[in-house]
């Protein structure tokens, strides 16, 4: 029985993603965000640290990840609204990803008290990556 309920909520959020519930659609703080802070914050190594598991078109970045899909061309693979989800959280998509939640605070495990509570990046800068995201269309 507990097998059938879960295989049930299993194929529902499926179904959710494949009709399109993968994604934030409005902004989070009700504006555009700016691609030049977007970028300084992907490439930043102590803000974003998306280049730790991505890589992209920065030719002047050393060592880029290889572990998550390479950034160039995300904003033809994804709307704004898919991006900002996977950014904001992620297992909301793929419950066992190893990308952080950007913006989630509830739920999460192993957090230092001093970080608790807290966001990785702010709504603000949230924005700033998607739109820096949606730049990139090759």
């Amino acid at each position: 029985m507990r097998f059938l309920a879960a295989a049930i909520v299993a194929v529902c959020c499926l179904v959710g993603v494949a009709r399109g519930q993968d994604a934030i659609p409005a902004s989070l703080t009700g504006a555009k965000g700016d691609p030049a802070r977007g970028r300084t914050i992907v490439t930043n190594r102590q803000v974003g640290l998306c280049l730790l598991c991505h890589s992209g078109p920065f030719p002047e970045e050393r060592f880029q990840g290889n572990l998550a899909p390479d950034l160039k061309g995300a904003g033809s693979r994804w709307s704004e609204g898919q991006l900002r989800l996977r950014i904001v959280d992620s297992s909301r998509i793929h419950p066992a990803t190893i990308m952080p939640s950007y913006h989630r605070t509830e739920g999460l495990q192993r957090v230092a008290p001093a970080f608790r509570g807290k966001p990785v990046l702010s709504a603000e800068q949230i924005e700033d990556v998607v739109a820096f995201l949606m730049t990139l269309r090759d």
